[in-house]
């Protein structure tokens, strides 16, 4: 698969997530195959007035590069402005330009999904960024804002004139949020609508999950968010079925050991203090499914010396 003259061995991807797709993290799904791995949601206005923070969230490891970043607003001139700073970096290969976030903080601004229902403004962002951009620029959008409104087909289109090279669509609207299941065939409408490449998302949690959702869209690339979390060698699985070899699945011991291989990295990059609290969300999704995780994850959550935590990890793995 090609987004503008950028081409990728694997057409699988990890999702933005904020909180979650941080160094760390990243790194891990690239070792596991991941094609492409992408920044936290990146606010452009921040990035424009010189955030230390922001910055930071753009910090960029060797193992994990070249990598997509995700930015989200609603000013067009602010947000080109803002894709500058991206143009001399080579570890960056892709600006994508969030148009399907459904948080209410980010939809109140106008920004994320609230674009659906504003496609001349959305029009004129990727404008906009197209004009300074050196880097392929991609939109993430989902099937409508709301029932009343489902819009995925035209606002691709538009998308497309606008100059994006891709788009991804997940298959809810924004007020579901992620309940009720992703509505695969709108992806299957786009992808027949746009000639760019359609890369889709929503519910893609096993290898028998990204093979249908290949199958019934005929989607160009799958972007999977939260069924990385906890699962990055879901990246690697999904490359052995479509390359014919066996899959290989991890034990529940190899899974405690690929939990602790990140919690390490997540110290390194963000300090004990950060990290212990941080890694309590992502070791529940290592775990989640395992004998007594219920258990388990409140004890760690208890906890606030990465040594303890690497002690009780071990020892559970015994009981496993």
């Amino acid at each position: 698969m090609k987004i503008g003259e950028m081409e990728f061995q694997n057409n699988v991807f990890l999702a933005p997530m904020a909180g979650m797709t941080d160094r760390a993290f990243r790194e891990l799904c690239r070792e596991f195959k991941c094609g492409l791995v992408y920044t936290e949601m990146i606010s452009a206005k921040a990035l424009f007035y010189g955030s230390k923070v922001t910055k930071d969230m753009l910090a960029i490891s060797p193992v994990e590069a070249p990598i997509g970043v995700q930015i989200f607003g609603s000013e067009p001139v602010i947000m080109a402005k803002a894709c500058d700073y991206f143009n001399e970096n080579k570890d960056i290969c892709v600006i994508d330009i969030n148009m399907g976030c459904p948080a209410p903080k980010i939809v109140k601004n106008g920004e994320g999904s609230a674009l659906m229902k504003n496609p001349r403004l959305a029009s004129e962002i990727v404008k906009e960024v197209k004009k300074v951009s050196l880097k392929p620029v991609t939109v993430k959008m989902r099937m409508g804002f709301d029932f009343e409104n489902i819009n995925a087909i035209d606002f691709a289109k538009i998308m497309e004139q606008s100059g994006a090279d891709a788009v991804t669509i997940h298959g809810r609207t924004s007020t579901q949020m992620y309940n009720d299941r992703a509505n695969w065939n709108i992806i299957s409408e786009v992808k027949q609508s746009i000639k760019i490449p359609v890369i889709g998302n929503g519910d893609v949690f096993t290898v028998e999950d990204a093979n249908k959702l290949f199958k019934v869209t005929k989607c160009d690339g799958i972007m999977i968010g939260r069924g990385s979390l906890g699962n990055p060698w879901i990246f690697s699985q999904i490359y052995e079925s479509r390359n014919c070899q066996p899959i290989t699945y991890p034990t529940p011991q190899q899974k405690i050991d690929i939990c602790i291989e990140h919690y390490n990295r997540a110290i390194y990059y963000n300090g004990e203090y950060k990290a212990v609290r941080e890694m309590r969300k992502q070791i529940g999704w290592y775990i989640k499914g395992l004998k007594n995780s219920k258990e388990i994850k409140e004890k760690i959550n208890r906890e606030e010396r990465s040594e303890v935590v690497f002690e009780i990890l071990n020892e559970y793995k015994f009981i496993l």
